[in-house]
């Protein structure tokens, strides 16, 4: 039945020039925002999924075991993918081993501006690392970046505060327990 509907609709539009389908609605995208900082190759690798990545490694962001300053996690290096969003925040998913196609985050950091960072109230502050003191004392580094493109985007990425989020252990096989807050600032420093 509705086989012959259509073809009798058809069959009225081609003689008549009236068509009895509703046209669809035109669609004019946006041209997508980039954030050329933060994302200096994000036209060369447009988003995938909404997922457009500036790759850190940093160390000094596994909790250690002992509050040595030689404890191995101290010295892991995670890596963190992130997404900047138009509001000049940034979501980084952490990985303790890469980011190969089984990789599995194990959790993310959450970047705000040093503005942004101002309107929190006083109790929450002190979950956030300043990363103007913490870049260096992380080694963080944009090992998909030229030296010149990690030039640009270092002063942008000081001027921020992060607070890492962690909601699995890299050795547990599915995420037991509570999310925790690590608190970077108030690590061992490293050599």
């Amino acid at each position: 039945m509705k086989a012959k509907l259509l073809i009798a609709s058809v069959l009225v539009a081609l003689t008549t020039g009236c068509s009895t389908f509703e046209k669809e609605p035109v669609v004019i995208e946006k041209e997508a925002l980039y954030n050329e900082t933060l994302n200096p190759r994000q036209k060369e690798y447009p988003n995938h999924l909404g997922f457009n990545d500036l790759h850190i490694q940093a160390i000094r962001h596994m909790m250690p075991d002992t509050n040595d300053v030689h404890d191995p996690k101290l010295q892991m290096i995670v890596h963190h993918h992130c997404k900047a969003y138009d509001d000049s925040t940034m979501i980084c998913l952490m990985f303790h081993s890469g980011m190969k196609d089984q990789d599995k985050p194990i959790g993310f950091e959450y970047i705000i501006t040093t503005a942004q960072y101002n309107t929190l109230p006083e109790e929450e502050k002190h979950n956030w690392h300043y990363h103007l003191v913490e870049v260096p004392r992380a080694h963080a580094t944009f090992p998909d970046l030229t030296a010149a493109e990690a030039a640009k985007i270092l002063p942008a990425v000081n001027e921020t505060y992060g607070k890492v989020i962690y909601f699995k252990s890299m050795n547990d096989e599915f995420p037991l327990g509570q999310p925790y807050i690590l608190n970077v600032q108030g690590m061992p420093e490293v050599e």
